[in-house]
């Protein structure tokens, strides 16, 4: 059905940026907000920012304001990840994800999901 393919992750010293991808099969990519989780070894998975359908709205964890950004190009079938000033708490697997209608913060509100990508922040 639904396939959600990451790219973009890596190796970066800490104050440097990296931008994550996912693209989405598919010709109805703008009826779903979109989101980013990411889970760091031990701990559960965390929502890290959303955007709306159209990409009017967003919303971030507090961790990551005026950080990280996140974009979509529905022409695209993508959703972006800018992220800068990177830290070394930010080290995380990265998830994207399909989520509903309306932009969410919850979990439970996104049905596909991404493979995953590293992101790796060194001190």
């Amino acid at each position: 059905q639904v396939q959600l393919v990451q790219s973009g992750g890596g190796l970066v010293q800490a104050g440097g940026s990296l931008r994550l991808s996912c693209a989405a099969s598919g010709r109805t990519f703008s009826s779903y907000a979109m989101g980013w989780f990411r889970q760091a070894p031990g701990k559960e998975r965390e929502f890290v920012a959303a955007i709306s359908k159209n990409g009017g709205v967003t919303d971030y964890t507090d961790s990551v304001k005026g950080r990280f950004t996140i974009s979509r190009d529905n022409a695209k079938n993508t959703v972006y990840l800018q992220m800068n000033s990177l830290k070394p708490e930010d080290t995380a697997v990265y998830y994207c994800a399909r989520g509903r209608a309306t932009i969410s913060g919850t979990k439970s509100d996104y049905d596909y999901w991404g493979q995953g990508t590293q992101v790796t922040v060194s001190s």
